[in-house]
Parts: structure tokens; C-alpha cells; sequence
């Protein structure tokens, strides 16, 4: 017959927090392997970002440069336009039979005059703005090529220290999902709020030299003795982390050194 899985909430304070300082101990590795990856994942997330932006920049820059292309195709069709009008007026010329028909044919050529010269002032100022466009475009594009290098780089180092490191967090995360099965969830959602809210990640620690082991902070006598007699869960006054019985643990504290007896001086033996 199996054996009944016992209930966490029914389980001895003692037995909480054992369990409760090797699921510490175990997410205290897991954390100690992602400290070994560094800052490469976040190196390697702000580089992909940094490429997404170079390309929206060259994507933006291609289309500017295609409607520059568009405008001086636009007004060259203008100055075909023009140029067939005008020769259309001066062969009007030679056959003007007054004054006025003479003054609105000139009028026509200097116009379509303008337009040409207008025309071709605009083609040299997109001719301008489409050869800035290309050097900036030259530009990002070089540092998106020096990018995408940077980020194969640092994604083959960041894939080199995963394939060492992932069997060993693999088996340590499936040993922390179980013994959190046997940690009340309530103890358990304490333990990761106060663990996600310190420096060094620890949300359980054992007594030390009569302080806390996370904060370093004096305990009254009374508690060290609570903590001792391990009938409640502790925590310290100062940081909140939960307080474990260093022996509990598994922790080899230093003896206390005792005192000693200090010398009476000669002058007071010869006194008495």
C-alpha cells in the first residue's frame, strides 16, 4: 500500500524549516550558475534591441530615398513637359499674326521657362538630400553588420556557458519544485517575497555569534531561544528573513570562547 503523502501544513515547524533551508540552499547555486553567465544575457538582449532599431532606421531611410527617387522623377517629367511646350510656343512665334497673340506666346515661354529652371532646382536639392541619405544609410549599415557580429559573438559564448551549466540547473530546479511540494505554501510565499526582496537573495538564515545571519543584527536571548526550541518560525525584527537553529541547518558554528579567570596581581596577594 503507498504511503499517504503527509501534509505540509501538518508537518513540524522543525521539519518546515529544514526543508525550507535546502530549497535555500538549492536556489542559492541555481543563482550562483546564472551569476556565471554574467551579463551576457542582458548584453545579448540590449544587442538585438540595438539591431531592431538599426534596421527600423535603415527600413525609414530606404523609403525616404525611394520618395526622393519618386519627386525627381516627378519633376524631370515636369521639365520633358515644359521643354515640349516651349518648343511648341516658339514655333507659335513664327506665325503670330498681332501684338497681343506675340506677348502671351512670350509670356507662355518665360513661364515654362521658370518651371524648368524651378524644376531643376528642386532635382539638386533632393539630388542633395538623397546623397546624405545614402551616407547615413552606409553608415548604419556598417554598424548593423559590426552588431549582428558583436551579438553571434556573445550569443555563442552565452550558448558555450548554458551547455555547461544546464544538466546541473536543470536537475537543482527539479529538486527545488519538489521540495516545494512539502513546504506549506503560505510559509513557501512568504520565503520567496522576502527572498525577492533582499541583496543576497537568502530568505532563510541561521543564527550567528547571537545575530542574524542575513542582517547581521543583535537577537534578544529570548529569541535565539525560540529559535532554538524550533516550535515556531522566527523571523528577525530587523530584516524579516526567517530564523533557523544553525545545528538544524547543518552549520558548524565556532564555540563561544570562554573567558578567563583573570590574574590577581602580587601586590594584592601580599595586601591580603
Amino acid at each position: 500500500m503507498a504511503k499517504k503523502k503527509e501534509n505540509p501544513a501538518e508537518m513540524p515547524v522543525e521539519d518546515r524549516l529544514k526543508n525550507l533551508f535546502q530549497l535555500q540552499t538549492i536556489l542559492t547555486e541555481i543563482d550562483r550558475i546564472r551569476t556565471l553567465r554574467g551579463e551576457l544575457p542582458l548584453e545579448v538582449e540590449d544587442l538585438e534591441d540595438t539591431i531592431e532599431g538599426l534596421k527600423t532606421r535603415i527600413s525609414k531611410t530606404e523609403a525616404e530615398m525611394a520618395d526622393l527617387r519618386a519627386k525627381i522623377n516627378e519633376y524631370k517629367g515636369k521639365i520633358e513637359l515644359a521643354n515640349s511646350q516651349l518648343a511648341t510656343y516658339k514655333e507659335q512665334m513664327d506665325n503670330v499674326r498681332n501684338n497681343r497673340e506675340y506677348d502671351l506666346l512670350n509670356k507662355e515661354i518665360e513661364f515654362q521657362t521658370l518651371e524648368i529652371e524651378l524644376c531643376n532646382k528642386r532635382i539638386r536639392e533632393a539630388q542633395a538630400l538623397e546623397k546624405g541619405r545614402e551616407e547615413a544609410l552606409a553608415k548604419s549599415q556598417e554598424e548593423l553588420d559590426g552588431r549582428i557580429q558583436d551579438l553571434e559573438v556573445k550569443k555563442n559564448e552565452l550558448d558555450e556557458i548554458v551547455a555547461e551549466t544546464k544538466a546541473d540547473e536543470e536537475k537543482l530546479r527539479e529538486k527545488a519544485k519538489n521540495l516545494e511540494t512539502l513546504i506549506e505554501p503560505r510559509l513557501l510565499q512568504s520565503f520567496k517575497r522576502i527572498r525577492k526582496n533582499s541583496r543576497n537573495g537568502l530568505g532563510i538564515v541561521y543564527v550567528q555569534r547571537d545575530a542574524c545571519g542575513g542582517c547581521f543584527a543583535k537577537i534578544p536571548p529570548q529569541r535565539q531561544l525560540d529559535v532554538r526550541m524550533r516550535k515556531k518560525v522566527i523571523v528577525c525584527e530587523y530584516c524579516g528573513r526567517i530564523l533557523i537553529d544553525p545545528e538544524l541547518a547543518g552549520v558548524k558554528t565556532d564555540a563561544p570562547v570562554e573567558e578567563k579567570p583573570k590574574r590577581r596581581s602580587r601586590r594584592k596577594k601580599e595586601d591580603e
